[in-house]
């Protein structure tokens, strides 16, 4: 017991646990409903894709992202840990520093587009000047971090049936307002390198939530079980998700060739006047709350990765430190960014979805494959304990999914020669899930289960 009350980062107890399955709807519907989700569903049609296709991609590589993602979502009540942790069974103590680098680097990248967006947004609105509209903006997130859990679900409630109420008025008004040309749902409209830039920049998005989708599940009780979290986060995090993206889409149809806050703000516009400020500001708040998670987990993060070298951070002082730190990072790049930050969002997505293809494929497997969710939560703490500091299975298994997708890598960094061969085309994604998932199983079958299973079992008897 006393390694868990010393070491533990983020564990919630049994008896701590409390919320029904339910409320990780409006978490992950807000969590999806905001302005850099209207950024990744304007990427097909920014690339000559008309609005039919680019609704299947949105359609369908949501879905794709999502159903990984709320996977990891069902994790959180039978561990009571934090998405990241739960990785040094897979990838030992210290090796799972490599996934939490990512995750570092993801939640500070995304934060700093977040910003830029609210920037440009407040300007268009109030005509503030950008950096210190973001400043303020960065300030409301962190403190909504730091209040934590239950003032973010709270805060997600809230502004879950504001945004459908706004999002019903926009659709609605859209579908009886708005005339488009008949080409733009025509069959023969369909682009590959475009649809499949889009499909996969919507997975992409949609699959970064894993990263930290466990963190807002750990506190419900056990018994939720696997199909609850999975079904409330999957449908909450599409439908916001797809809705959101399909708004954008319409808006980049509608205004070619503008920023994203200005082409929101004229698509809204041509429902009725003034009703693009409301969309603006209903997808505005939406990104305060994201931004609030995002610091959150990545504060998180780097607790974690303070204890792999000894050093134990606990209570709010390190939690406002580590804060505080994420928040003057990702404020920092997006001070120093250039003009076309934003506009390169979609190679951020790329990179995001190499990154994290391999570890969702390891982490999954292992979870509900190989352990069948039985884990020591004393020993996923314990620095010299069963899961090792370097564990050769999961370094392995990524290592290999990783460098069996380079070749299948498009983006405007690099392009891999199998790409090129396909036009451009981006298949990585279902190149990286399989050979990373094959390589663990295999790497597995060295492992002996049972053994493993009584060893947790034994490892963690008493601790609730």
């Amino acid at each position: 017991m006393a390694l868990i009350e010393q070491r533990s980062i983020g564990y919630v107890p049994l008896a701590a646990r409390h919320g029904r399955a339910w409320h990780l709807w409006p978490v992950w519907f807000t969590g999806d409903a905001h302005l850099a989700t209207l950024a990744t569903g304007m990427i097909g049609v920014a690339q000559g894709l008309n609005l039919l296709w680019a609704a299947v991609a949105i359609l369908a590589g949501g879905a794709l992202g999502t159903f990984f993602m709320a996977f990891h979502a069902a994790q959180g009540p039978q561990l009571g840990l934090p998405q990241m942790i739960q990785s040094r069974p897979q990838f030992g103590y210290r090796g799972a520093l490599l996934v939490w680098v990512v995750a570092l680097v993801t939640y500070v990248g995304f934060n700093a587009v977040n910003q830029l967006l609210a920037g440009q947004t407040l300007h268009l609105l109030t005509g503030i000047d950008p950096r210190l509209a973001f400043g303020g903006f960065s300030l409301i997130a962190v403190s909504l971090a730091v209040v934590g859990y239950d003032w973010i679900h709270l805060a997600q409630r809230v502004l879950a049936a504001v945004l459908i109420v706004a999002l019903l008025i926009y659709s609605i008004g859209a579908a009886v307002t708005l005339r488009m040309p008949e080409a733009q749902f025509a069959a023969a409209g369909f682009v590959a390198i475009p649809f499949l830039t889009q499909f996969f920049a919507a997975a992409a998005y949609q699959l970064s939530w894993s990263i930290y989708v466990s963190d807002y599940s750990r506190y419900l009780p056990r018994d939720v079980g696997v199909r609850g979290a999975f079904w409330w986060t999957f449908s909450g995090a599409l439908i916001g998700g797809a809705w959101m993206m399909l708004l954008g889409m319409v808006a980049a149809a509608c205004s070619p060739g503008r920023d994203l806050a200005t082409a929101v703000r004229a698509a809204g516009d041509a429902v009725f006047g003034g009703f693009g400020a409301v969309l603006l500001l209903a997808s505005l708040l939406g990104l305060v709350t994201v931004t609030s998670l995002n610091f959150y987990g990545g504060s998180l993060t780097l607790l974690s990765m303070a204890d792999s070298f000894g050093r134990t951070w606990r209570g709010g002082r390190a939690r406002l430190v580590s804060l505080a730190m994420i928040g003057a990072a990702s404020t920092t790049i997006a001070l120093f960014s250039s003009d076309d930050f934003v506009a390169r969002f979609s190679d951020l997505l790329s990179l995001l979805l190499y990154l994290f293809t391999p570890w969702t494929a390891i982490n999954l497997v292992d979870f509900y494959i190989v352990r069948h969710g039985h884990y020591s939560v004393r020993e996923i703490f314990n620095p010299h304990g069963m899961y090792e500091r370097w564990n050769w299975r999961g370094l392995t298994a990524y290592a290999g999914g990783f460098v069996a997708m380079v070749p299948f890598f498009s983006t405007g960094l690099y392009t891999g020669p199998v790409a090129r061969a396909l036009g451009g085309a981006d298949i990585a994604m279902v190149v990286g899930l399989p050979v990373s998932a094959a390589i663990y199983l295999l790497s597995c079958r060295s492992l002996d289960v049972a053994a493993d299973r009584r060893m947790a079992a034994a490892a963690d008897l008493g601790l609730e």
